[in-house]
């Protein structure tokens, strides 16, 4: 799935969103809204990513879909 897609589907995908990262709460997915940048910033703030960890692992996920 692409990001355009993720973001338009995102009330259908939150629930996997939050299976991949369960330390998220609703509100964290809510904000995110399908926006990578928002998923990056969150899994950096969350997780202590670096910037590129999170990118990666977005995007992974995003395909796994």
């Amino acid at each position: 799935m692409n990001w355009d897609q993720i973001e338009g589907s995102w009330k259908e995908v939150k629930g996997k969103a939050k299976e991949s990262w369960g330390d998220m709460t609703d509100d964290e997915l809510d904000q995110i809204g399908g926006r990578k940048d928002q998923l990056v910033g969150q899994l950096q703030r969350k997780y202590g990513m670096s910037k590129e960890e999170a990118d990666r692992k977005a995007d992974e996920w995003a395909r796994s879909l």
